[in-house]
């Protein structure tokens, strides 16, 4: 009997109808509430538990199928590296910088303490570790990504896979083939062994491969023989293999010897070191490089300034370009480096003389950059890199002397400055150059009352004139009226290095105290030379591997000074070459100005100086080649001072007539400062005649003291005769420091010599002149 249905639709907001008999009722499933309002915007737990275990199952299924398709390869490049080839910038061919110095050695040969002193700097944990520190690596690539700094998160097995397996670009390929090679590494081969690989092919600077063949470079020694605190220091070499050579860059001594004590440290703490041991381990200063002779004469040090200048701006690192195959270019000139090296043979190393001991001492720096372009164009490093293996150029422990004082009237125009009674530093103001004349602050005397030159009186004289005669009385002054601070700012601004040693904040800083390098200089005289615009140095045209261009930094340039302030510089730089300490420049036969310099006690004397077309600076260095202390130069080459006016600006002057032979002269165009037009010459009808009754001798009072005339006349003195430059007596034992870095140099008169040791920076003494 069928059943039939008489009841109407449901009302939709009714009750459920009733269904046919004996039918079972259903529940109505209650809806689930709509989500509302802030909850609309987060997803449910369902969907993010979906993605969880989505995301989980691609990691792991990435992690499977990375782990069967990535193999360990075979042995990269580097273990067979090629040459990198260096070119001159009209692609002749500079060097090559030689064949792979390696020599492998079994782990049980190398020492335990050195085992440990390279666990203690690079990874600790090795032993007990895995193949690869997740944590480590997620911490690195924070720091890096929230500007902390590049920071490393390798295990030691990952880097003997990048030394021997892969390369050391920075691309993320690699990583992942790293971190895969590395897993199956670790369950290939022993700890014992990975470490082994790592210790023979870790990079240790001076092209040496491999804990032997640095044991070598730096002691002379096989592995076997390496002490405690040689081990400490060749672990501490991996950090950073070229910039931490104490040899080569004597500047970075404190940073290497930080990095040395943390090592050791590290040794006490795994308890692989006694602390009664570690307090009895002394510094252990390496021996000289010994070259390649394909490096020989300029070669080395030209390699080795354009390698310093790749690795140093992050072009590229140092193991990645030692692994060899690039194709160098520079922007060095052939012409002009051919006429640098002719010009300080001429005037320096063809008047040094075997019977005259002291001559065994000189060294000559030298670098010339091109104002409009930055490129350095020639670089003298010294008499031969396989002799004298530091580069003058580039090294900075000798203090600047007097070139540091244009970077004080530079700051004074910059920045409006005024002198104690309120009137606008200019050229032509009055300042009292009196001997040892205590510089007045804003709360009175500061106790700090340097020398001039000789101790001469030069009374009431004009900046131009302090400038000519390099009074260190009226700089000294002046620096404290513009503000030492501001002195520094300008300086650095101009291109000084902000970390240069020395370069102090207080009056004493217008006297060059500061070690800036030979190049540093060159820079910051460039930048006037370009009317106060500063780009950076550079020293690489282009660069290829494989035939592929490597990409260089564009080269930012920005007016770092007014115009009117750098020019105003040159103007009265000018009268220093017509009229100056540096008349000797004039015989380049072009407008030039420039600048003087002596450091304390004659270590050092510089010229620096500029034509609209080059800048250019030379110092020559005093420097014994048996114990490598910095040495005055009285008596070398002859003469009873060296000074900026004599050899350095002789030298200065015939580089600059031969590299600019092919080119017209040009004059300056400046624009000048309100008040610091030159003074006019004499005209013949208002000069003397040399038998004027008006005419004879004049004490140095009725020289000096006179007003703003432009006057350039010297006081006479009693010494020989000198380019005015002060030894750099800052008469403060706490600021303007002469650093006596003693690395030790071979030189032709010493070859094999490698004793010697390394002093850190010395405070000043005061001189008596």
């Amino acid at each position: 009997m069928s059943y039939e249905q008489h009841w109407a639709l449901r009302d939709p907001d009714g009750p459920l109808p009733a269904g046919p008999p004996g039918a079972k009722k259903k529940k109505r499933r209650k809806k689930r509430p709509k989500r509302t309002g802030w909850r609309r915007a987060f997803p449910t737990w369902r969907m993010l538990l979906g993605t969880i275990l989505g995301i989980a199952l691609l990691v792991i299924g990435g992690l499977i199928a990375g782990y069967q398709l990535v193999d360990i390869p075979p042995a990269n490049a580097s273990a067979t590296a090629q040459s990198n080839i260096y070119l001159y910038e009209d692609g002749t061919v500079l060097a090559r910088d030689g064949e792979v110095n390696r020599e492998n050695v079994r782990l049980n040969q190398v020492p335990l303490t050195v085992q440990h002193a390279v666990l203690a700097a690079e990874d600790r944990d090795f032993h007990s570790e895995r193949a690869v520190d997740i944590k480590a690596m997620a911490r690195a690539a924070w720091n890096t990504l929230t500007g902390k700094g590049k920071q490393g998160g390798s295990t030691i097995t990952q880097q003997y896979v990048k030394n021997y397996y892969l390369g050391q670009e920075q691309t993320i390929v690699r990583k992942v083939k790293e971190f895969f090679i590395a897993i199956k590494l670790n369950r290939e081969e022993s700890k014992d062994q990975i470490f082994e690989g790592y210790l023979n092919t870790s990079y240790f600077g001076r092209n040496a491969y491999g804990i032997q063949a640095a044991s070598h470079a730096y002691y002379n020694k096989n592995v076997e023989g390496l002490t405690t605190a040689e081990g400490a220091y060749l672990a501490s070499l991996l950090n950073a293999p070229s910039a931490y050579d104490v040899v080569t860059h004597p500047e970075n001594k404190a940073d290497v010897l930080a990095r040395w004590k943390y090592v050791l440290a590290g040794m006490v703490k795994e308890d692989w070191l006694t602390a009664a041991a570690r307090a009895t381990t002394t510094f252990p200063v390496p021996g000289e490089a010994k070259p390649s002779t394909g490096l020989s004469g300029q070669r080395g040090y030209l390699v080795q300034a354009t390698e310093d200048y790749l690795t140093s701006n992050k072009i590229i690192d140092e193991n990645t370009l030692a692994t060899g195959g690039y194709r160098i270019t520079t922007t060095l000139d052939r012409k002009k480096q051919d006429a640098l090296v002719d010009a300080v043979e001429e005037n320096v190393m063809s008047k040094k003389s075997a019977t005259r001991a002291i001559d065994r001492n000189v060294r000559v720096g030298g670098a010339s950059i091109d104002p409009d372009t930055g490129k350095v164009v020639a670089m003298y490093g010294g008499v031969d890199y396989t002799k004298q293996y530091v580069n003058n150029a580039t090294r900075r422990d000798y203090q600047v002397g007097s070139t540091f004082k244009p970077f004080v009237l530079t700051s004074a125009v910059a920045n409006d400055s005024t002198t104690q009674d309120g009137d606008t530093i200019t050229p032509n103001t009055l300042y009292d150059g009196t001997n040892k004349r205590m510089v007045e602050g804003s709360a009175g005397p500061t106790g700090y009352g340097p020398a001039n030159e000789d101790d001469v009186d030069y009374g009431n004289i004009t900046v131009r004139t302090a400038t000519d005669r390099s009074v260190n009385a009226v700089y000294a002054q002046m620096a404290e009226d513009v503000g030492p601070e501001k002195v520094r700012s300008t300086a650095v601004d101009l291109g000084v290095p902000e970390n240069t040693p020395d370069l102090t904040a207080s009056p004493s800083i217008a006297l060059g105290p500061a070690t800036a390098s030979v190049l540093d200089m060159t820079e910051a005289y460039a930048t006037l030379a370009n009317h106060g615009k500063h780009g950076t140095y550079t020293l690489v045209d282009k660069i290829t591997k494989d035939g592929e261009n490597i990409t260089l930094p564009a080269r930012d340039t920005e007016q770092a000074v007014s115009r009117t302030a750098a020019d105003t510089t040159t103007s009265v730089l000018r009268t220093v070459v017509e009229d100056g300490t540096g008349t000797a420049a004039q015989a380049a036969n072009r407008p030039a100005a420039g600048k003087t310099g002596t450091a304390e006690e004659d270590k050092a004397a510089w010229f620096a100086g500029y034509t609209p077309d080059l800048a250019t600076v030379v110092a020559i260095m005093g420097q014994n080649p048996d114990t490598g202390a910095q040495t005055p130069l009285y008596g070398a080459l002859g003469l009873p001072r060296m000074n900026g006016g004599g050899p350095p600006a002789a030298t200065w002057a015939d580089y600059t007539a031969a590299a600019l032979d092919t080119t017209e002269p040009r004059d300056f165009d400046l624009e000048l400062q309100d008040g610091a037009d030159e003074p006019d010459p004499p005209t013949e009808e208002e000069e003397p005649e040399p038998d004027s009754e008006e005419t004879g001798d004049t004490s140095s009072e009725d020289a000096t003291d006179t007003p703003s005339t432009g006057t350039r006349s010297r006081p006479a003195t009693s010494t020989a005769p000198t380019d005015g430059d002060t030894d750099t007596d800052t008469g403060e034992t706490d600021t303007g420091s002469a650093a006596e870095t003693e690395d030790t140099q071979e030189t032709e008169e010493a070859p094999g010599n490698t004793g010697g040791s390394i002093e850190g920076v010395r405070g000043a003494r005061p001189q008596n002149h």
